[in-house]
């Protein structure tokens, strides 16, 4: 069986890894093999292996960050396998942290190092390098995968996939000479990852474009909670800073306004560990209430020795910066940092298109709900990869039960019919359009930033549809132009589901509906118009 799988993070090499054991697996990628979202993780993996944690309460403590829309199955899936996969990248040599504290062992069972994220009850943040884990887990998978029979295709763009007869056969690509050319597959895995780029500022690697997600929408696939757009709280405040990681508040480092006051105590009990859409709410109304002003991150109580020990990589980007983060705060802010939402599986990775399975940042499993728990994102990958391997090549089921028993509304959405000519689009004249810009990408950042961010509202949403519906994108071009393309898809869905949820839930926040709706069901999912959903009852999808 030949198994091609798009996106060369986590999920899609753990994937490939798997695959090509019993498969004949292809591997494409849209840069280099390390140019993913998870060589930028910091943090490190959620994981309930030590004596005093479990994978109950890491359900639990995934639940609550989630706002009440996670899938159950979903969750209980990611942290029941989490700690098998998690001792599989540690037989396969990836370099966890250990701790030099004798009390350790027999807090935890065994000596690897832990750190604290927000929403989470336990120290079971496992990390590599201090902070550079997703570094150190994605040089580990490389080098495994090379040792595997696994074609690998770096520099190659996938533009769409080739549906025959209701099923997903192969994928268009851009090759690295930037030539067309079509790859059959008995099957195909889509571990594209995330669309970061839909913001002015993001946190993600410039290969974030949501490329995989908008060509699965295109083909027919149905895709869900696209409106959950997680904004990571602290980014370095300065032009094109990065993540300032989590971790760094788990160890205890606090956020504080102009005049040097702990501002989130006011805000949530658990203050700076509060989940990550309160946190980062939080931090946009002090910024509001001082001007403009960034607020700080200070970490000064804990160290320098602590600091530079423990996360190296951020002192030397603080530094480089112009930032001594050992004596002063640095001014941090809210970025785009993950998509919750994506294409709709099952929590074997399938997806409403028969030859299709999505997995990673790419798929929409439920497991996140409205609000992803902070390092959850590397387990996922690592899960639900594994999970998907296995199943590619299993029967398929009689009904297909897509984000698990979440209550899935399908709505049929039009396509585009005006993907063209992008070099000669204009933005649209109008009050609401004050960019100017005749770029489509920093059109619809200008559109999304402004109006379909951190916080929206019914009047801002409205005017975000009808801007991006007057936009256009190309159907052809190079990697660039199809780039755009995906972003403009999405960027329309996102804004859509936005303006249809009409409450406040996770990172989903409504200043003319701030509450949570109970009676709102917790996944609204979409599909393309011009193709016949598989869909023969709410949450069911025949095979």
């Amino acid at each position: 069986m030949h198994v091609v799988i798009v996106g060369s993070g986590i999920a899609g090499l753990t994937a490939a890894i798997r695959a090509s054991a019993v498969h004949d697996v292809t591997l494409v990628t849209k840069g280099a093999l390390a140019d993913s979202a998870t060589a930028y993780a910091q943090g490190g993996v959620a994981v309930a292996l030590g004596a005093d944690d479990s994978p109950a309460l890491h359900q639990a403590d995934t639940h609550v960050a989630a706002a009440g829309s996670a899938d159950a199955r979903a969750v209980e899936v990611l942290c029941t396998d989490g700690p098998a996969r998690v001792r599989d990248l540690l037989a396969l040599g990836v370099p966890f942290d250990r701790s030099t504290d004798p009390s350790a062992l027999d807090r935890y069972g065994d000596d690897l190092a832990r750190g604290r994220e927000a929403a989470h009850g336990r120290w079971r943040v496992v990390h590599a390098d201090g902070d550079a884990t997703g570094a150190a887990i994605e040089r580990t998978l490389i080098d495994a995968l090379h040792r595997q029979h696994v074609t690998i295709l770096e520099r190659t763009c996938l533009t769409d996939l080739v549906v025959r007869d209701g099923t997903v056969v192969g994928i268009d690509v851009l090759d690295l000479l930037g030539e067309p050319r079509r790859i059959d597959a008995d099957a195909v895995v889509i571990a594209s990852g995330g669309a970061g780029h839909l913001y002015r500022e993001t946190t993600n690697p410039l290969v974030a474009t949501g490329d995989g997600v908008a060509a699965a929408w295109r083909a027919g696939a149905v895709v869900a909670d696209l409106e959950f757009v997680q904004f990571h709280p602290t980014r370095l405040a300065v032009p094109d800073g990065g993540l300032v990681s989590e971790a760094v508040r788990g160890e205890g480092a606090v956020l504080r306004d102009a005049r040097g006051r702990r501002f989130m105590t006011a805000v949530h009990p658990d203050a700076e560990l509060a989940p990550r859409d309160v946190v980062a709410r939080g931090i946009a109304a002090a910024v509001r209430d001082q001007g403009g002003a960034p607020v700080l991150l200070d970490a000064t109580g804990l160290g320098a020795d602590f600091l530079t020990g423990r996360f190296p990589g951020l002192t030397r980007a603080t530094r480089a910066a112009g930032f001594d983060w050992t004596r002063q705060g640095v001014p941090v802010s809210p970025a785009a940092h993950y998509s919750m939402g994506g294409i709709a599986t099952d929590a074997e990775g399938r997806t409403s298109l028969p030859g299709l399975l999505a997995i990673g940042e790419a798929a929409c499993t439920g497991v996140h709900g409205a609000n992803r728990l902070a390092s959850n994102s590397l387990l996922e990958g690592l899960v639900f990869a594994v999970r998907a391997a296995d199943a590619v090549a299993g029967p398929r089921p009689g009904l297909l039960r897509l984000r698990g028993n979440a209550d899935l509304r399908v709505t049929s959405v039009p396509r585009a019919a005006d993907v063209i000519r992008a070099s000669r689009q204009t933005w649209p004249g109008g009050p609401d359009h004050r960019d100017g810009s005749t770029d489509v990408r920093q059109a619809v950042q200008a559109v999304m930033t402004d109006r379909v961010g951190l916080l929206r509202d019914a009047t801002g949403l409205a005017s975000a549809r009808r801007d991006l519906d007057a936009l256009t994108a190309p159907a052809t071009g190079g990697v660039r132009e199809h780039e755009d393309r995906a972003l403009l898809d999405l960027a329309r869905l996102v804004a859509l589901a936005a303006e249809t949820r009409t409450e406040s839930r996770g990172a989903h926040a409504r200043t003319d509906h701030p509450d949570t709706d109970p009676a709102a069901p917790a996944s609204y999912a979409w599909v393309a118009e011009t193709v016949t959903p598989h869909i023969a009852v709410p949450q069911e999808v025949p095979a």
